[in-house]
């Protein structure tokens, strides 16, 4: 006996759907695995980058007897670790004598100065990562005095 062409209909809906979650649950699986191959992959990459600067950690801990030695190493290592950032597409953000930009600097304290919203020192370094920014700049930014501040508090008529 042949089902109505109605429930035949459902029938074959129903199989198709159950046939599309099927492939979707796999898709979604090999993505995620896809996913997290990436990120060992990049990691490793980033890990082996990072090895000629564990090495001149390694060989500037040998040199500790020597002062002299030991400091020029880890101006060394810091110089190779910057540049290998730098390689990696790191940038600082600049800070001092700007304009504060609230996408790439964050307020840590405020001075009076007649620089308004100009940061006048740079209390952390921030980064940027390609486009994007990965730390803020810590600063201290120039507040310029209300103009009540100015009169000492006083009124238009010179009244407190």
């Amino acid at each position: 006996m042949k089902k109505e062409p109605k429930k035949q209909k459902e029938a074959d809906y129903k199989d198709a759907l159950q046939r599309l979650q099927a492939e979707f649950e796999n898709y979604k699986k090999r993505v995620e695995k896809e996913n997290t191959t990436f990120r060992k992959l990049a990691t490793a990459d980033v890990v082996h980058q990072m090895l000629p600067t564990l090495d001149s950690f390694e060989q500037a801990l040998k040199n500790t007897d020597d002062k002299e030695k030991f400091v020029k190493g880890v101006e060394l290592i810091y110089a190779q670790f910057h540049s290998m950032l730098e390689e990696m597409g790191l940038r600082q953000i600049k800070a001092a004598g700007e304009r504060f930009d609230p996408y790439k600097h964050e307020v840590l304290l405020q001075e009076e100065s007649d620089k308004d919203e100009i940061i006048l020192e740079e209390l952390q370094k921030g980064y940027m990562l390609n486009d994007m920014v990965i730390r803020h700049s810590k600063v201290k930014v120039g507040k310029k005095k209300s103009k009540d501040e100015n009169k000492g508090g006083k009124d238009e008529n010179g009244n407190k």
